[in-house]
């Protein structure tokens, strides 16, 4: 059977050849750019004055403040900031 250039049902007959894709711009691999990238961030972050927290919330939670946060035009992050601010102001006012 001859290899045809235009038949493709035969995988076996293409899986050396290498087919034009996005060129390589980084020296890196993926993995390893993902990891310089979020040291990065982590260092942006601490010269702001920013600390990690992890929270975890239901979905609907997450919905809620999504929908408030793009009404205010803020991010969640920073309407959940000001939420957990003025909560504990409110604390503080009463001790």
């Amino acid at each position: 059977m001859a290899k045809e250039n235009t038949d493709r049902t035969t995988i076996d007959l293409f899986a050396n050849e290498r087919r034009p894709g996005r060129p390589k711009t980084n020296p890196h691999s993926r993995d390893e750019q993902l990891r310089i990238n979020k040291r990065n961030q982590l260092k942006r972050d601490k010269s702001r004055g920013l600390k990690r927290v992890e929270l975890k919330l239901n979905a609907d939670a997450v919905d809620a403040l999504n929908e408030l946060a793009n009404a205010r035009d803020i991010s969640r992050s920073e309407l959940i900031e000001e939420m957990l601010i003025l909560q504990l102001e409110k604390w503080h006012d009463k001790a």
